[in-house]
């Protein structure tokens, strides 16, 4: 026990180390930060962002974010770009350096070479006296002081914080592109967080199969039709209007309180006005529905016309839930 409490306090003062850390950068975000958002939202380039060691690994997720948020960006490694890959680089780009200190021997042997191409280049880094902080237009400002590390050597408050700066930027450049939920799910469209944005009912109701019966439908053809169609319910319809919906349930209650069955019809047992939803709805909409009148499924309609079931599994498949 005694070992357990001391890992959990290394573990809450590297929490709070880092969470102090980065709500001092919010006193250092200045006009060079806001220069750089313009000149990179203004830019008709990509964003070409570049680093060596962890600050590399952090550049590839920066990269990431800004990629999915509208904003073209490509990462080079520091040590491959002075072997070849500087020819990613074109006349527009702008070149983001990410370094905790500024001077290392990586960049700055590559430096000299983007200067000369004359792109734009912007430093995250912890000490904006460094070499590269000089030599860059513009400085975004990652000082922190010291590595959550109890050694104060690996790299842990430090990139950290350059993510940090990396995410106000995305978010900046969002912003400023007026950057919509559509625009994401655009960006997304294999995700859960994508298909909640653009997935709709008819994409999955198209695929299930068409439980109908109508008004006078006997019973043992509702469970027939119930069954063979395997969603646990099937509408009644007549003139291809939704009349009503009869459901598993619905037949467990009936069974329990009739003898004879045979002489019943759909229309004895259906629940009136059931839930419906269009198809051309948002699926995120039919779990909305469902969560909130606890069922399973729901009829789709379309044109008001009967088109369909869309169950609750769909939308677990799909990820939605």
């Amino acid at each position: 026990m005694s070992n357990n409490k001391s890992i959990i306090n290394t573990a809450i003062q590297a929490i709070e180390l880092e969470s102090q850390a980065i709500l001092n950068l919010s006193k250092l975000v200045n006009d060079d930060f806001a220069e750089a958002v313009n000149l990179i939202h203004k830019s008709k380039g990509r964003v070409i962002i570049t680093g060596i060691g962890k600050s590399a690994i952090i550049a590839t997720k920066i990269v990431a974010t800004l990629n999915s948020t509208g904003t073209p960006a490509i990462f080079m490694h520091a040590a491959d770009a002075i072997h070849g890959d500087l020819g990613l680089i074109l006349e527009d780009d702008i070149v983001v350096f990410i370094s905790k200190s500024g001077n290392t021997p990586e960049i700055k042997v590559l430096v000299p070479f983007i200067k000369s191409a004359k792109n734009k280049m912007i430093a995250i880094t912890g000490n904006k006296d460094s070499y590269l902080g000089q030599q860059v237009d513009y400085v975004l400002n990652a000082f922190v002081e010291k590595e959550a590390c109890p050694n104060n050597l690996a790299p842990t408050t430090s990139t950290t914080a350059q993510l940090v700066i990396g995410d106000a930027l995305a978010v900046c450049l969002l912003d400023l592109r007026g950057f919509s939920s559509k625009d994401f799910a655009k960006y997304h469209p294999g995700g859960a967080l994508g298909k909640k944005l653009y997935l709709r009912v008819h994409d999955l109701s198209s695929i299930n199969e068409k439980p109908q019966v109508t008004l006078e439908t006997s019973i043992k053809d509702v469970i027939i039709e119930i069954t063979e169609k395997m969603l646990g319910v099937t509408a009644v319809v007549e003139d291809n209007k939704i009349i009503g919906i009869i459901t598993d349930g619905d037949l467990r209650r009936m069974l329990s309180k009739v003898d004879n069955i045979s002489s019943v019809k759909a229309k004895d047992i259906m629940s009136k006005n059931p839930k419906r939803i269009n198809g051309d709805a948002m699926a995120i909409d039919a779990m909305d529905i469902m969560e909130t009148y606890e069922i399973s499924q729901l009829l789709v309609e379309e044109n008001g016309n009967y088109a369909g079931v869309v169950h609750l599994h769909d939308l677990i498949k799909e990820g939605i839930i």
